[in-house]
């Protein structure tokens, strides 16, 4: 058998921002994907997104195990965006108007088949999952900036901020979905401490 793969140390630029932002340069790379709308506070399709996100990816991760190829699972990442690029204008509950991508990534030689047997072992043990909303898809970012925030997830604005006068002093502008990678667990991390990859795809202005 072969070590087990953990994806954020071989790939720790990626996973391990600065508290400042930096140029990063993300090669194309497998997601499990479910997609959303709707404010995640308050639709119950966001958690149930989650909820089938984790065991799909843990059945995976068994059929790799058994090939001999063991990988440690990711964490939750989200693509947000708005039908207009930007929050509708004089709209106070903005975030019920989210558009949402809800995904795990997984190590390049996992293949559809795995994820369909995955499926399949999942389904078993629950069947009332949205399995079949369930995509496996490459996704290609290319040049981007990003930067760590620390702090409760309603309090990155100053962050983003941050992240957009660095782009616009390097004469980048935002060309695709704003991505945000959660490495901490909300449900056991204080809102102050946890830690949250914030990506913006870029091209040149």
């Amino acid at each position: 058998m072969t070590d087990n793969l953990d994806m954020k140390k071989t790939d720790k630029a990626l996973y391990n921002p600065p508290t400042k932002p930096v140029m990063v340069d993300v090669p194309p790379m497998h997601y499990l994907m479910i997609d959303g709308e709707g404010n995640p506070n308050t639709v119950p399709e966001y958690q149930t997104a989650i909820e089938t996100l984790y065991p799909l990816a843990y059945a995976v991760r068994a059929i790799c195990k058994a090939k001999g190829q063991p990988f440690t699972v990711m964490p939750l990442e989200g693509l947000w965006w708005f039908e207009t690029n930007a929050p509708p204008e004089g709209v106070k509950n903005y975030k019920d108007a989210f558009l949402w991508t809800m995904m795990i990534r997984m190590p390049d030689f996992v293949t559809q088949a795995m994820v369909d047997d995955a499926k399949k072992t999942v389904a078993k043990k629950n069947p009332a999952l949205p399995l079949d909303q369930v995509r496996y898809e490459c996704y290609e970012e290319g040049p981007s900036a990003q930067i760590m925030h620390i702090g409760s997830y309603s309090e990155e604005e100053p962050t983003i901020r941050r992240l957009h006068a660095f782009m616009a002093d390097g004469g980048y502008v935002h060309r695709s979905k704003h991505h945000e990678i959660y490495l901490s667990d909300a449900r056991k991390t204080a809102p102050e401490k946890l830690k949250t990859v914030i990506r913006h795809p870029v091209s040149e202005a």
